[in-house]
């Protein structure tokens, strides 16, 4: 009896190979770093691997101390299910000494569930959801939807009794992209500079065209220059488009990789934009964030901040901690925690009701003190 409970000690306590499963979007990808790294360096040095969405992949590529990615494509589930699944299953099944899932859906449960017999996994709290998860599962914890998502990825540790400095890190970029970077923009003039992302990664997050050319306009005229970012995707595609020609707007949508945006975030004086991805980077680096929130909860999707080692709780129309303002609209609908007012990824009416010039001046008075 006391080899058998020794031998399983011994398998979780020090596992060799340990799969992360993250099946979301861009920001909880990037969130994951944190229990990461902790498992990296607590377990010295063990193989982790990552299963992540495709769409999240280039970011995947990114982190720190990952040996291998497993993906899973929504678009293939639609015209190749059974392959897919079978694939992956094979690739994973208990190959892993842990497996750790970020998220409560039955797919990846099953997924953490198959990978090892020591898995821990987010469940629902309604039990009529998570009764079977806590049968299969070794760990579980409730996916808490009033607590930061950043704290949420880290309660695998508390269930594995590894103490973290909940200070959130940051993907490191080489000198090389850095030096990369920094010529690109020496080469047309900038030195200090704003990040001005207008995008996200779904069309309900992002504010509308004519309160976003008001907005560049105010900006244009503050003294700095103003570096617009975005991808090559559609949505960042039609932005471009349709970006106005103003004095100190500078156009960079799809003009940098995404380790490059990382290098370019680092050198930036602040992020304008929206509750995104790269407001998370910039959250990361302790950077200056004046950020527009739609329908998104701010207490799980607020920028963390370093400095308070927290993040926002309530909903306010302007609100600031730390090195951090947000904007959202004074309606007593926000925040519903919708893909727009349809639940269908539609239009957001809260993002029509965040006054451009509100923005601006928070900018303004922020930059006059800081810099002039």
């Amino acid at each position: 009896m006391y080899f058998l409970v020794h031998f399983c000690i011994k398998v979780l306590t020090n596992p060799k190979k340990i799969l992360i499963i993250v099946q979301r979007s861009n920001g909880d990808v990037f969130l994951s770093l944190n229990l990461i790294t902790e498992l990296y360096n607590y377990y010295n040095h063990p193989q982790i691997d990552i299963l992540v969405n495709d769409d999240t992949l280039s970011l995947a590529k990114l982190l720190p101390y990952v040996a291998n990615i497993h993906t899973f494509s929504y678009a293939k589930k639609r015209d190749s299910r059974l392959t897919q699944e079978a694939k992956l299953v094979k690739s994973i099944f208990r190959n892993y000494d842990l497996s750790v899932n970020l998220t409560a859906s039955d797919r990846s449960v099953f997924y953490a569930v198959l990978a090892s017999k020591k898995s821990i996994s987010a469940v629902e709290k309604k039990n009529n959801k998570s009764w079977w998860k806590k049968i299969f599962l070794y760990k579980y914890y409730y996916f808490d939807k009033d607590k930061h998502i950043f704290l949420n990825n880290l309660e695998p540790l508390n269930l594995l009794n590894i103490s973290y400095d909940n200070h959130l890190q940051s993907i490191k970029v080489s000198k090389k992209i850095i030096e990369k970077v920094k010529k690109k923009i020496h080469k047309i003039g900038i030195k200090e500079f704003f990040i001005f992302h207008p995008s996200a990664q779904y069309s309900y997050k992002i504010y509308p065209q004519h309160l976003r050319d008001e907005l560049l306009n105010y900006l244009s005229n503050i003294g700095v220059p103003i570096i617009v970012t975005g991808t090559n995707n559609k949505i960042d595609f039609d932005i471009k488009l349709n970006l106005p020609s103003l004095p100190n707007i500078i156009d960079f949508i799809g003009e940098t990789s995404l380790e490059e945006y990382f290098a370019l975030s680092s050198l930036a004086k602040a992020y304008i934009g929206m509750d995104t991805l790269n407001m998370h980077i910039a959250s990361s680096q302790n950077k200056r964030i004046f950020a527009i929130f739609g329908p998104t909860k701010l207490n799980i999707w607020s920028p963390w901040s370093n400095e308070l080692k927290g993040a926002a709780t309530k909903n306010q129309s302007i609100q600031e901690y730390g090195n951090i303002t947000i904007f959202q609209a004074d309606m007593s609908c926000v925040a519903c925690g919708n893909a727009g007012c349809d639940n269908n990824h539609g239009k957001s009416d809260c993002l029509d009701n965040i006054s451009p010039k509100l923005v601006f001046n928070e900018i303004e008075s922020w930059y006059q003190k800081k810099f002039l």
